[in-house]
């Protein structure tokens, strides 16, 4: 078994604090932390199973004045990328209380990008565990990725990995 390739950004925060809770649960040997910001092509060229980690709010979201275009130029090194035999799977941070209408937005605009790019996305998830108004997340009925809101579900974060991995261990070889 290869390892994992964990891509994820921002750096700090919540969606950092996510990928190492996910890299300890695969451990050492079977996954490796990779910033958006420091990768290229060539790099995600390197693994066949993936796991992005992405926010939909931050200061790279909505602060005008903030620079932050890790995301951004990430997108762009997406066509480059060898996507046959690839399986990815997509983690989003989000805020359900003080943005109910965008909640976890980002992991559609991840799964939007990729799939034009025929990647094979697995760890979709039940709506029905969520309170939300709207999100651009859900493809067919289900959020393209697994779910997360650090700052008012926290105590959540540690079973929904769980399940998910477990999930994508069961069904996806990883």
């Amino acid at each position: 078994m290869g390892k994992i390739g964990i891509f994820y950004g921002p750096e700090k925060g919540s969606v950092g604090k996510v990928a190492e809770l996910i890299a300890n649960i695969f451990g050492d040997d079977h996954a490796d932390l990779i910033l958006v910001k420091d990768c290229d092509a060539k790099i995600i060229n390197q693994y066949d199973k993936i796991i992005f980690g992405i926010s939909t709010i931050g200061t790279s979201n909505w602060d005008s004045e903030h620079t932050d275009t890790d995301w951004d130029v990430f997108f762009t090194h997406l066509p480059e990328v060898e996507w046959k035999n690839k399986t990815v799977a997509i983690y989003g941070l989000g805020d359900h209380i003080n943005y109910p209408e965008h909640f976890v937005d980002a992991i559609g605009w991840l799964y939007e990008k990729l799939k034009p790019l025929n990647a094979n996305i697995v760890g979709f998830c039940d709506t029905n565990e969520y309170d939300f108004n709207e999100s651009e997340a859900i493809v067919d009925g289900k959020f393209a990725g697994l779910p997360l809101d650090e700052d008012y579900e926290s105590e959540k974060t540690e079973e929904r990995l769980t399940q998910w991995i477990n999930m994508l261990q069961k069904e996806n070889g990883y």
